[in-house]
């Protein structure tokens, strides 16, 4: 077993003290799956680290004139975790020369973490805004360093524009990113953007079935600028969609107008009918409470996995790229 040197040369593999290992401060992940590292850490024990893990190395005196080693870890916190777990002293290290950057260690979690899908979309999101912010890293240029398109990183970050509760909802799993797409559609209409993540979560809407309604909000909202309905029917609307748990629109025509509410099978239509008898005429309450959330149902991202690739890599928030 090869030990770690007092003299060392770069890109050359040692073995390392498991307890002179610090985590990386850039870590961009959050959240490590317990089973999984259990799954890991099972595997270790059989067939040991077979990856080595990736630290710089960094000499400290003592105030007594002794000296110290540490090491700080750039890369492999799964597998550091996972050995700690599978009772191991010791690791093989890759050690880096020389301080690393701040940037160049977060650039290196977030690469590691993309190459084996680990991060979620928000701390994906997350990550790419730290390079931007932190390190003053233009889109392209994240682009370029994590093997993505720009486009990719571009729309990552703006989910990062989205209320909390729905941040907090995509981390969750509750709903897909590829919700996210008609949610950020609505950016600029925040009653209407919360009424359309109400419907995916009561509703179960699938991807296509959320765009499809954003789509229609975003198309009346061109046709009628300039024209729309008059502050009463603008409140009538608010009042009719928060009443019903659904999308209403009202029309107005030459003669009168029209009313139209969403629905999205049998079992939805009959409900609005029983709601709208028992109101009988009087002024309808809230009943989104009333709409029992089924948790344990995974959202449906219903796009094609080449469809959904493509949506990734294009600048998909612009009203231009929907067909009105």
């Amino acid at each position: 077993m090869q030990n770690t040197p007092t003299g060392f040369t770069n890109n050359a593999i040692f073995w390392v003290e498991l307890e002179k290992i610090t985590p990386n401060p850039y870590q961009p992940r959050r959240e490590f799956d317990a089973d999984k590292l259990k799954d890991l850490s099972d595997s270790i024990k059989m067939y040991g680290v077979l990856q080595p893990l990736v630290v710089t190395r960094k000499e400290v005196y003592r105030e007594d004139g002794g000296m110290t080693v540490e090491y700080e870890l750039i890369s492999g916190e799964r597998r550091l975790r996972a050995s700690k777990l599978a009772g191991l002293s010791q690791v093989p290290v890759l050690i880096k020369s020389g301080e690393e950057s701040g940037q160049l260690k977060l650039e290196m979690a977030i690469i590691e973490n993309l190459q084996r899908e680990d991060l979620n979309p928000v701390d994906r999101a997350r990550s790419f805004d730290r390079l931007a912010k932190e390190f003053k890293l233009k889109q392209a240029q994240i682009a370029d360093k994590v093997g993505k398109s720009r486009e990719y990183v571009s729309n990552s970050m703006r989910i990062l524009s989205l209320p909390d509760e729905m941040i907090s909802a995509l981390e969750e799993g509750r709903i897909s990113e590829g919700h996210t797409r008609p949610l950020l559609m609505l950016v600029d209409r925040p009653d209407e953007q919360l009424v359309l993540f109400k419907e995916i979560l009561t509703k179960k809407l699938t991807v296509r079935e959320a765009e499809s309604l954003s789509r229609r909000v975003a198309t009346e909202r061109i046709r009628n600028k300039g024209k729309y309905l008059d502050p009463v029917m603008i409140e009538m609307e608010k009042n009719f969609t928060e009443s019903l748990g659904t999308r209403v629109r009202i029309e107005k025509t030459k003669e009168g107008g029209t009313v139209s509410i969403d629905f999205f099978s049998p079992d939805d239509l009959r409900t609005l009918l029983e709601r709208l008898n028992k109101a009988e005429g009087k002024a309808m309450q809230s009943l989104t409470a009333q709409t029992k959330t089924a948790v344990d149902q995974k959202p449906i991202d219903d796009r094609a996995p080449a469809d959904a690739e493509k949506e990734d890599n294009t600048e998909m928030y612009s009203l231009k790229n929907f067909s009105l």
